[in-house]
């Protein structure tokens, strides 16, 4: 029996009995003929970082299998900005591993996430998705191991405030309703993402939590389990469009902005990486339950390559107006043990080796459950501008950096820190860490300065790291900084950039 089937949520997998990553053209005709399925949907990333759509009815089996085989031609120029209008035609393929049923179409619909080729039929080098495939591969190839991802995507429901049971202002951590206004749509929203294919670790209220001129804001988070970082990435792209579809439909709007107000807690997409041998074990943990050599050569990695990372993981001005001290947000180049003020935090890890639901609760077998999987180490800098799909080969590349930098382990020893680094009293530990960009222009620079890294194995493209630099340095500085200390001036650029990513 596949325990993953016997309650899985997504109804291509329950009718098929077959594990996504095995489904077949034949699975995907068979499950829409069966199913009288209507519509098929292509959707793909584009360079803003939103899902867009290619709708298909099905006129007969031999156009079905047509489109699927060949898939569709698309204007490559209309999707990305290092694409000329000249040579513009690219091919968009379905992943068939991705197919789900689209739970707000009319129509009966079944929906996949698409990779794109060029007129020669190779992989196009610059695409967000391609790029990620080959930060995996070229991981893989270097260490023989396997880089897992998930995301916790953290957001702000609003509506208008109907006066009753008002919320503790910045308290918003895990309250039960009816503090929480929108507990139940976030339930909602696990479930159509776990119909769409994605594995739900949890969800939660989150700090973020106030009124404001009769709105109420409640932030949120949605956390998934660790998965191959290509299904990662894939998850949390079609958990947004989830949200975002799930929210029009029910009269919320949502933002996934990195920050809304002054003062008030921003929103960040921290993402928790491990890594697993060739059998799917986790190698984070040595013999004695302490981080591995392996998991501390990817945390030195993340520590040299970290501000030039912000290009992909904070990517408009009001990124930047979310990471500054005191507010759950990293400043510093470092890491630490479950340390919220770091930049790379090792959560606790059931290492005490106690089977605590035995202990507390009488009568319960004890079971010997191995709980090594569990250990991840989570960076905190992104947020919800990032290109989802360049930031997690942006990550990936940084832990292959660590393995081949000799001085890894020393840079990783040399940047932990086990203090509150936003704590006046610790000023002397902090001097002699680096610091995160300030700006999009100065994430840029230091982009430039590590692209080398980045594009080295032919993983990051260089047309593609030009065109991150240009658009990091098309913003306007001057009015970015102004607005740090002007609430009218900062109101006015998260408007602008509210529905981000």
């Amino acid at each position: 029996m596949d325990k993953k089937l016997t309650l899985t949520k997504n109804p291509v997998a329950a009718y098929l009995q077959k594990q996504p990553d095995s489904f077949t053209r034949e699975d995907i005709v068979r499950y829409i003929t069966d199913n009288n399925v209507e519509c098929v949907n292509f959707m793909y990333p584009a360079a803003d970082g939103r899902l867009k759509t290619l709708n298909f009815i099905i006129n007969d089996l031999e156009y079905l299998e047509t489109i699927l085989t060949l898939g569709e031609r698309v204007d490559g120029s209309s999707l990305f900005p290092f694409i000329e209008a000249g040579n513009s035609d690219l091919y968009a393929l379905p992943m068939f591993s991705t197919a789900f049923v689209d739970p707000f179409a009319e129509l009966p619909t079944v929906g996949f996430l698409c990779r794109f080729f060029d007129k020669d039929g190779n992989p196009l080098e610059c695409s967000p998705e391609y790029t990620l495939e080959k930060a995996c591969s070229r991981f893989t190839e270097e260490t023989g191991l396997t880089f897992e991802a998930m995301g916790e995507l953290e957001y702000y429901v609003i509506k208008a405030d109907d006066g009753t049971f008002p919320a503790t202002d910045q308290r918003g951590y895990h309250e039960s309703a009816p503090f929480a206004k929108f507990n139940d749509f976030r339930v909602k929203c696990m479930k159509y993402i776990a119909m769409t294919g994605g594995y739900i670790k949890y969800g939660h209220s989150e700090v973020g939590n106030f009124t404001l001129d009769g709105t109420v804001y409640e932030q949120n988070e949605i956390e998934f389990l660790p998965v191959d970082a290509r299904k990662a990435a894939n998850q949390l792209m079609l958990a947004k469009w989830v949200i975002r579809n799930l929210a029009a439909r029910e009269g919320l709007d949502v933002t996934f902005a990195p920050k809304i107000t002054v003062g008030k807690a921003g929103s960040g997409l921290h993402i928790h990486m491990r890594l697993t041998d060739a059998d799917g074990r986790s190698v984070m943990l040595d013999k004695d339950r302490k981080l591995s050599n392996d998991a501390l050569r990817m945390i030195g990695g993340l520590m040299a390559l970290a501000p030039a990372i912000t290009a992909f993981g904070n990517t408009n001005p009001t990124s930047y107006f979310r990471l500054v001290p005191h507010q759950e947000a990293p400043t510093n180049v470092c890491w630490g043990d479950r340390n919220r003020s770091v930049l790379v935090r090792v959560p606790l890890g059931w290492t005490a080796e106690r089977d605590m639901c035995a202990e507390l609760n009488p009568g319960t077998i004890s079971i010997d459950i191995d709980a090594s999987h569990k250990q991840t180490v989570e960076i905190r800098s992104a947020d919800c501008s990032a290109d989802i799909y360049l930031l997690i080969a942006g990550l990936a590349v940084a832990a292959r950096y660590g393995f081949e930098h000799k001085e890894s382990l020393e840079i990783a020893r040399k940047t932990y820190v086990d203090v509150n680094i936003h704590d006046s009293k610790n000023a002397e530990r902090v001097k002699d860490l680096d610091s995160l960009p300030y700006s999009c222009e100065a994430s840029a620079e230091r982009l430039y300065d590590d692209r080398a890294i980045f594009e080295a194995k032919g993983v990051f493209a260089p047309a593609l790291i030009d065109g991150m630099i240009a658009k990091l340095k098309s913003y306007d500085q001057a009015e970015a900084e102004a607005a740090k200390n002007d609430p009218a001036k900062m109101l006015e650029l998260v408007r602008r950039y509210f529905y981000c990513g």
